[in-house]
């Protein structure tokens, strides 16, 4: 260390010339003597050694040397030239100006002087020299005044040419600086050494602007240059400085500001505009499409400036008189413009450099919402369109008012574009066409504000023409009027008894029919009076109450009291064929007077004039659809679907064929609406309530594309409310508050040896199959194959015999099964046994019967199922009840049950559930005990994971699980097949 801490000493602050990078700064610390002189004893101090001489540093000086530290020359190579080389190399071969890159040289420069202008601005009060030759750093002492500079700026016009060049002064003397070795240190702001002085000046004069003159007393205009010359430059210098002129005027002058904005085109690639289009992304991908560009401008008396440039509160304008010149200089109120900018942030025009660039519907959008207001604030605003185009620039408003009527609503509207009243219908076919212009009578274009597609986007999809210029609405869009009513867009009147319907509320409690056999429960009873307040109003309804807490009986009530009404014709209902059984004897049960008729078998009559001597035809939809041309043939009373998720799929044979059937109401029960796709709920409610959300097309766009693949909560929140008036929905544990506990239990299951070599082959196998494939041939052509490997491997999971048949060894799981079937028993427990698979249960059967144990079995195959049915629920000999999925697990009573045993763990998690509700339901008095057995290591440990990750809650009616397959990505695909 060359300076002591401990003895006298004094930082310094010393400028050099680099040969490249121009006037830099060093630090030093330099010892001091006895005298509290200065000494020759110096070091270099930098951020890194600073600490070591902390007690003669202020924080303006760690500022300073951190700020030093940025301009040294290793710093600056290493920041700009990312590469390894010496800083001799850099300059020599990079940056020297005549073989180097300008680009990066001005950089640099950029770089350098914002730095120096920051440590320019802390040396105030510091000791600051110039370094010698000899790389003295205290060679020459420089003094910093306190007041700043000034320098004006002078031009002299003369008959052949104009001389410009500028005076300095300081404390009221002139500065002499030409011809003297004076140093400019920096350009923005300007700074500047004479003699042992370094000054800066008022106004941040611009080094540049002083730089010609260090070594030339003036510059010469040539005559023929004169008039561009003070139009680009003379002008901006008066703007910024003090200008004295001789020979031409400079007029400083004041006016009141006037705000312009200005519109104009400009095309761009965007989509066209869509009915259904959500916000502005949407309009700005694909075809051509033309925006609208909003341009702030601010008039002063005849003078017209963009935004202010650098916060200078002045803008000049030349003007040429005769063979002189006269420069306007323009006072402007920055506080006043910085407002008006405001302004137009508050109203969400959000400006850059001045301009915005809105979609067309959402520019007129914003006009129409802010235009009366601008208006009093003073904004004037222009048009600057090509041709003879120009838009309408007004008000437009729409006024709407809903008038019940008997069988719908009546919509009048009265739109008005400023003074000019448009038809409604017309508006509405424009909208429908998703067009969003229209000439007015006075020549101009009208554009629809983007805010009335969202606003309106029910009303105009749903409604149709009615009288004169109005249209009118079917009443089961109930939601669409509340709506309008609530956000203050309609003026609604309607009746308070169908308001109820939207929550259930202040519903009319009908009479139960007279010949009824039993006493329906409170929540029963209110389904009853919902049944009848549809029917009052010809709306149909979806009945989705929890499995097991009695849709049939509530149903069946309706039906016997429709019958006391002396209904003219009979009703319909279409159900799974293993359900037929259940309704006839709950018929006989509850409504013996209704006289049913079973519309099955081989040798059924077909003779629908024999319709009108019953009550009831019960059938299934296999028939449904077999006799589509002889049933659409008779007018129903009623037309019912049980467990109508068989229409789910709107394009299937049955869907078409139930559609063509014609009936005065329509109801649909099930308690799962909605199993893979918001389009299950879209097809039922379509059934019940044809039109309620809309054709195909449009629902797919509008709720069904928002809602699972954006997850577009207000979309969920809109189709929530279009169909809560017509579906009911009660949870057991909203309702039966009585019913025993249910427990769930997971079983895990390891597999034996044999059968995990072939869970493993198999694996290894699929992976590198269906992943090579995703690779080459993408996700969506792929799923064939990943749906055959996961089979294939779920059945192994079970039993390897499933997938071999030359399989010969044991099932871990099959194993467990047995032994927990046998505790069970033990105990005298009945079991539900439910798989997927009919070779699971055949592999199970195969073992029962080896054992002579009893038991009932139910698949698709099975042709007397009631009797199943009946068999486990009244013979106590028989405690175990084998069921396929697809033909057990909706629509069975099997209460004698308290244990479930589910084999297989299924991709929907609901399905799951419906078949626990065979046991867990009205009239069970034990706790249901429910078995998942899942095999460890394998795609079912992993199907459990990723149920908990994909599933949506069915219990929420608008809560949706797209087909679970279909929506797993390919990393869980890795993670099913590792």
């Amino acid at each position: 260390m060359k300076v002591s801490n401990t003895q006298p000493f004094q930082i310094i602050y010393s400028i050099y010339e680099h040969q490249y990078l121009g006037h830099l700064f060093e630090s030093f610390v330099v010892q001091k003597n006895g005298n509290g002189e200065l000494t020759l004893r110096h070091q270099n101090i930098s951020r890194k050694n600073a600490d070591d001489f902390a007690s003669g540093l202020d924080d303006t000086d760690y500022k300073l040397l951190e700020l030093i530290d940025d301009i040294q020359q290793k710093v600056v190579v290493k920041k700009f030239y990312n590469k390894k080389i010496t800083p001799a190399d850099f300059f020599l071969k990079v940056y020297d100006k005549h073989k180097g890159d300008k680009v990066l040289q001005e950089v640099i420069f950029n770089y350098l002087d914002t730095k120096k202008a920051e440590i320019l601005a802390n040396l105030k009060y510091k000791e600051v020299y110039i370094m010698g030759d000899d790389g003295e750093p205290t060679s020459k002492k420089i003094h910093i005044p306190e007041k700043k500079a000034s320098v004006l700026f002078h031009f002299v016009r003369n008959e052949d040419n104009t001389h410009y060049f500028p005076t300095i002064k300081h404390d009221g003397q002139k500065i002499f600086f030409q011809y003297k070795g004076a140093i400019l240190l920096s350009n923005k702001p300007a700074w500047l050494i004479v003699d042992d002085q370094m000054y800066n000046f008022e106004k941040d004069v611009e080094g540049k602007k002083l730089k010609p003159f260090l070594n030339k007393k003036f510059i010469i205009i040539p005559k023929k240059v004169e008039e561009t010359y003070y139009k680009n430059f003379v002008s901006g210098l008066i703007a910024q400085y003090n200008v004295y002129a001789q020979g031409f005027e400079i007029n400083t002058e004041s006016h009141k500001g006037v705000p312009l904005l200005n519109i104009s085109e400009l095309a761009q690639a965007s989509t066209s505009m869509s009915m259904f289009d959500e916000g502005e992304k949407k309009e700005e991908e694909g075809e051509l499409n033309t925006k609208i560009v909003f341009e702030l401008s601010f008039q002063y008396g005849e003078y017209t400036f963009g935004r202010l440039n650098s916060g200078n509160p002045v803008s000049v304008k030349m003007e040429k008189v005769d063979d002189s010149y006269v420069f306007h200089r323009i006072r402007r109120s920055e506080v006043w413009e910085k407002k008006i900018i405001k302004n137009l942030l508050d109203r969400s025009l959000e400006l850059k450099h001045g301009k915005a660039a809105l979609t067309k519907s959402r520019a007129f959008d914003w006009i129409n919402t802010n235009i009366g207001e601008l208006k009093e604030d003073g904004f004037v605003i222009n048009q600057q369109i090509q041709g003879s185009k120009k838009y309408f620039i007004g008000k437009s408003t729409i006024e709407i008012k809903v008038i019940e009527k008997i069988d719908w609503f009546d919509i009048h509207a009265v739109v008005m574009f400023g003074d000019y009243e448009v038809s409604f219908k017309e508006i509405r076919k424009l909208i429908s066409k998703s067009k969003n212009e229209f000439s007015l009578p006075s020549g101009e274009i009208a554009v629809i504000p983007q805010n009335w597609f969202e606003r309106y986007e029910e009303l105009m999809a749903f409604s149709s023409e009615g009288d004169e210029n109005n249209l009118k609405l079917n009443k089961h869009h109930l939601a669409v009027i509340e709506e309008l009513k609530n956000k203050n867009l309609a003026k609604v009147n309607i009746n308070k008894k169908l308001q109820s319907l939207k929550d259930f509320e202040g519903m009319q409690d009908y009479p139960m029919p007279t010949t009824f056999k039993g006493e329906l429960r409170p929540y029963q009873k209110a389904g009853y009076n919902w049944m009848q307040f549809l029917k009052e109003y010809n709306f149909g309804g979806c009945l989705a109450d929890d499995m097991g807490l009695g849709k049939t009986v509530q149903t069946l009530s309706f039906l016997l009291d429709q019958k006391e009404k002396n209904e003219e014709y009979a009703s319909l209902l279409v159900m799974p064929t293993s359900l037929i059984y259940n309704w006839e004897a709950e018929a006989k049960k509850f409504t013996p007077d209704l006289k049913i008729l079973i519309y099955t078998g081989g040798n059924r009559d077909k003779d629908v004039t024999k319709f009108a001597q019953y009550d009831l035809i019960l059938t299934t939809y296999g028939v449904a659809r077999i006799d589509l041309q002889i049933l659409s043939n008779y007018y129903f009373h009623y037309i019912i679907l049980d467990e109508s998720q068989a229409i789910k799929n709107p394009s299937s044979g049955t869907a078409k064929a139930i559609n063509k059937f014609k009936s005065k109401h329509r109801l649909i029960l099930t308690g799962t609406p909605i199993e893979n796709s918001t389009l299950d709920l879209w097809s039922q409610m379509n059934f019940a309530n044809p039109g309620l959300l809309g054709a195909e097309p449009f629902f797919r766009k509008n709720y069904q594309l928002p809602i699972e693949k954006k997850a577009n909560k207000e979309k969920t929140k809109k189709l929530h409310a279009l169909v809560k008036p017509f579906i009911m929905r009660r949870q057991k544990s909203q309702v039966l508050t009585e019913l025993p506990d249910k427990i769930e239990h997971i079983h895990y299951c390891k597999m034996t040896p044999e059968q995990e070599e072939v869970y493993n082959n198999t694996k290894d196998y699929f992976r590198e199959q269906i992943l090579d494939q995703i690779e080459t041939e993408g996700r969506n052509k792929s799923q064939i194959a990943l749906l055959q490997g996961l089979t294939k491997l779920r059945q192994i999971a079970n039993h390897p015999h499933m997938a071999e048949e030359n399989y010969t060894g044991s099932s871990g799981k099959l194993e467990d099964i047995l032994e927990m079937y046998k505790n069970a028993l033990q105990d005298n427990h009945k079991i539900l046994i439910f798989s997927q698979f009919v070779k699971h249960l055949s592999i199970l059967k195969k073992e029962l019967d080896a054992e002579n144990v009893p038991y009932a079995y139910l698949d698709g195959a099975t042709r007397d199922r009631q009797k199943q049915v009946e068999v486990f629920q009244e013979n106590e000999g028989i405690r175990l009840f084998l069921i396929s999925l697809k033909a057990g697990g909706v629509g069975l009573n099997l209460t004698a049950a308290d244990y479930v045993f589910i084999l297989d763990p299924w991709w929907n998690p609901a399905s799951e559930a419906q078949a626990v509700d065979r046991a867990h339901r009205m009239g069970q008095k034990n706790t249901v005990f429910t078995y998942k057995f899942i095999t460890k290591d394998t795609v079912e440990e992993k199907i459990l994971k990723l149920q908990q990750s994909k599933k949506q809650l069915a219990g929420s009616l608008i809560s949706v699980e797209e087909s679970f397959v279909k929506s797993l990505s390919t990393n869980d695909i890795q993670e099913l097949l590792t």
